[in-house]
């Protein structure tokens, strides 16, 4: 992997000479601009990095949504590509840009994550968890009225988009934290059950003439004595809490 790896920047370091003697025109018909918004999808920092030291220009551009490469992060939720906007100058004009549909970066963050983004993610209430700290990371940067506030063209502003959008989520998030202490407590039966069974399943058996463990004398049998005590101590110590 590292070998592919060490080839693939060998290969993107031509790429970024043969990128520095064209023009805009020939970027776009070379699919150099396409590449750029494939690999933001994909996260692949590296590419978008070494491009846009070749061609600064490359962070004004759009994609057919009308979206720059910082607005498309957020969209794709790729944390790493979006990081690079807090290394330009000029980020609090970019972060009131809008999209063809009127959606600045606000807008964008109040959208569902891709579902392959969502599935990394257990749980209804994790994932929702995860969203809201998007909408509040991009909002800390979108500090200017215009952007906090915007319209976009379906009239709807971030929150209120974020709103419609997790709507289902919220849902599910709520009715798993719901199930989740029943499951607790299922899987608490099962286990002090196990523990129980354990207590007083003697290892090794019972003398039949006077119901001692045939093991008593052995320092084994104590230890095991003991470490089954003390579990049972702490399940019902952190269990009693967490029910609590």
């Amino acid at each position: 992997m590292k070998l592919i790896h060490a080839r693939s920047l060998d290969i993107l370091d031509y790429m970024c000479e043969v990128v520095k003697h064209l023009d805009t025109q020939e970027m776009k018909d070379g699919l150099v601009y396409a590449a750029i918004f494939r690999a933001v999808q994909r996260g692949i920092i590296e590419f978008v990095i070494r491009l846009c030291k070749v061609d600064p220009d490359i962070l004004w551009e759009n994609n057919s949504m009308g979206r720059n490469i910082f607005q498309y992060s957020i969209e794709c939720r790729q944390e790493k590509v979006y990081s690079l906007i807090y290394g330009v100058g000029q980020r609090n004009l970019i972060a009131t840009f809008a999209d063809a549909s009127g959606n600045d970066m606000l807008h964008l963050a109040g959208m569902l994550s891709p579902t392959e983004k969502l599935d990394r993610i257990s749980g209804a209430a994790l994932r929702m968890q995860r969203e809201r700290q998007w909408f509040k990371e991009v909002k800390s940067l979108v500090v200017l009225p215009s952007g906090v506030g915007a319209f976009n063209k379906q009239g709807m502003r971030p929150h209120e988009l974020f709103t419609q959008n997790h709507n289902k989520l919220k849902e599910e998030g709520e009715k798993w934290m719901k199930d989740a202490p029943t499951s607790c407590t299922v899987v608490g039966a099962l286990t002090i059950t196990i523990m129980f069974a354990a207590a007083f399943t003697v290892p090794g058996g019972t003398n039949g003439g006077t119901g001692f463990p045939l093991f008593l004398d052995e320092k084994m049998f104590l230890v095991f004595i003991v470490s089954d005590a003390i579990s049972l101590f702490y399940f019902f110590l952190f269990f009693g809490n967490s029910l609590g």
